[in-house]
């Protein structure tokens, strides 16, 4: 007995060392992050945004009407592909389309070939209807601020990066939401070291986010596009992964002040969001049992040693919750009190993820109405 209560006191003492470090990771990772700032010099290039939409009536207005505002661009063509929707959602962009000639719509008239994915697949369809030297490829559920795509092309410029990807402020309303949603910034935040990723050629170091990407188009079509990454559920990693096998160089920055996403609406809709994804977020299954694991003992062993009276456990906690509170006040989530609630998001995450491989295994991975098929 006295041998398990060493163990369990030493794996603490650990758990909250690696949480205090990741902590102090966050915070100088912060302070690294790129903001693009709206610059007050036009846009010379000629710009195509692209909008891949499935099933999307509910939004995809708010999303084409704030890429027909963008300032400062002065050359700009917003391409949607409406992809075999059964929503409305072609008519919904229909509208936009009648007194804007610079927005077109395009019909996805067939299903993804074998090995495609429909989101790599429509991405691919709308680039090769480009004409732009910059491809920014925009989620149907994502609201830009009027300045966006110009303040994300300058910033890609002027560090002579070749793909920049602004995270948008994620909207989280329903309690699973705020429980889980903000552990995507937290994560990269507090793990990724951003000065480093953004010139190492290591495909390993990458984050980018594909519900707002800025790309050169040369770039894009030496890492092979969309097609490099067709099987792919984590499309928008496995690209920039993609750009800096090809030579290029790449870095997910604030893009908190530029746009706005509701990833999911409530849990039904986040829950096979996850199911859909985790199982591949970290490379291979292995992988994010590995990630699973490793987070489950760093911000909860510490907590529940805490409520048998542990002050290592107490200073592992608070590590947690600083970590949280400060990704949080960054990006303009609620950071409380919804951080103190870290160990609760980590276990739901666990789940989260022990529901995506088990569908994985079971083969019925599925979104919006098509199986995805691993090859």
């Amino acid at each position: 007995m006295n041998g398990r209560r060493r163990l369990f006191s030493t794996l603490v003492r650990v758990a909250t060392l690696a949480s205090v470090a990741a902590t102090a990771h966050t915070w100088w990772n912060l302070r690294q992050l790129r903001t693009p700032e709206a610059q007050r010099e036009r846009v010379h290039e000629r710009v195509s945004m692209l909008i891949p939409a499935r099933d999307e009536a509910a939004h995809i207005g708010p999303c084409v009407s704030s890429s027909r505002a963008q300032t400062s661009l002065a050359d700009v063509e917003i391409l949607v592909l409406d992809d075999r929707s059964s929503d409305g959602t072609g008519q919904v962009v229909q509208r936009h389309v009648v007194d804007d000639d610079r927005v077109q719509l395009i019909e996805g008239s067939v299903e993804p070939p074998p090995g495609w994915l429909g989101k790599t697949w429509a991405c691919h369809r709308l680039a090769e209807e480009a004409s732009g030297s910059v491809l920014v490829f925009v989620d149907a559920d994502v609201v830009l601020e009027p300045e966006a795509v110009a303040a994300a092309i300058q910033l890609m410029r002027s560090r002579s990066l070749d793909l920049v990807s602004p995270y948008p402020r994620q909207l989280a309303e329903s309690v699973t939401e705020r429980l889980v949603q903000p552990l995507l910034q937290w994560s990269w935040l507090s793990f990724l070291p951003l000065a480093v990723a953004e010139s190492s050629p290591r495909p390993s170091l990458s984050a980018a986010n594909g519900q707002f990407l800025v790309i050169d188009s040369g770039a894009y079509r030496r890492a092979g596009g969309h097609e490099a990454v067709r099987g792919s559920v984590v499309e928008d990693v496995a690209l920039l992964a993609q750009v800096k096998r090809s030579g290029g160089h790449g870095v997910v920055v604030d893009g908190t002040r530029l746009a706005t996403c509701r990833m999911y609406d409530g849990w039904p809709d986040l829950e096979a969001g996850y199911t859909k994804s985790l199982w591949a977020a970290f490379g291979t299954p292995a992988g994010a049992v590995g990630v699973a694991g490793t987070l489950t003992v760093m911000y909860v062993l510490p907590p529940m040693a805490a409520l048998f009276g542990s002050r290592v456990g107490v200073l592992g906690y608070l590590a947690g919750v600083t970590g949280r509170w400060l990704v949080a006040h960054r990006v303009e989530s609620r950071p409380l009190p919804d951080a103190l609630a870290h160990p609760v998001s980590i276990a739901l995450f666990d789940w989260l993820v022990v529901r995506s491989l088990l569908a994985h295994r079971w083969g019925s991975l599925e979104w919006k109405g098509r199986a995805i098929s691993i090859n």
